[in-house]
């Protein structure tokens, strides 16, 4: 059966945007030019720049797929692992639930968001990437975190805006890669470590 034409350019473009993790995550993103992309997924430049526009552009869709783990226009909170956080009865399940879907969705974008929050400083463009990445990881935690508080008390006097802000500390890219990237650890060590550190700062 002939490839169509929809299925060759859903093709031609995964192959970009897997060029360009692996470039970004390999050589950074000064280092990483749109001419190298195209060269390593084959393909002519203006065909990069006509399917996403510019660099930034391309590194942004890069960071949703590796965030999402597909191209599926559905946001975080629809997901099923999302769901299930939201639907999970007991507490100190729903956090270790939270750490476990941390875990599979930083082994994955772990990489490209270094190569973002790196760039950042001295990239106004990507710092602004890089600001409405923090901005959509505590959207959901903060949606997480009122979803705990309908179910328990928190330890401390915590509410569900400072339940947010120590689940996003926790399960942050930064953290995992200090951990994971930085000392070694293995990833499902990381998840237990954070499982257990999100109940302890705040269950009763």
């Amino acid at each position: 059966m002939p490839i169509t034409r929809a299925e060759k350019a859903r093709r031609t473009r995964q192959r970009m945007l897997d060029a360009a993790a692996r470039l970004f995550t390999e050589r950074g993103w000064t280092r990483t030019t749109v001419e190298d992309v195209a060269r390593a997924a084959e393909v002519g430049v203006q065909t990069v720049y006509f399917t996403f526009g510019n660099k930034r552009a391309l590194l942004k869709e890069v960071l949703d797929v590796a965030v999402a783990g597909d191209t599926d226009p559905v946001a975080t909170l629809d997901r099923p692992w999302a769901r299930e956080v939201l639907a999970e009865p007991d507490p100190a399940a729903q956090l270790a639930r939270q750490a476990a879907g941390a875990r599979r969705v930083l082994e994955r974008a772990a990489p490209v968001l270094e190569v973002v929050r790196t760039a950042a400083a001295a990239e106004p463009e990507l710092a602004g990437l890089w600001r409405l990445n923090r901005e959509q990881r505590h959207t959901v935690q903060l949606r997480f975190a009122e979803a705990l508080v309908a179910k328990t008390a928190l330890r401390d006097g915590n509410d569900a805006a400072s339940a947010a802000d120590i689940a996003l500390t926790i399960l942050g890219p930064e953290t995992y890669d200090l951990l994971v990237t930085g000392r070694g650890w293995a990833a499902d060590r990381w998840e237990r470590w954070a499982a257990e550190a999100l109940v302890r700062q705040l269950l009763p």
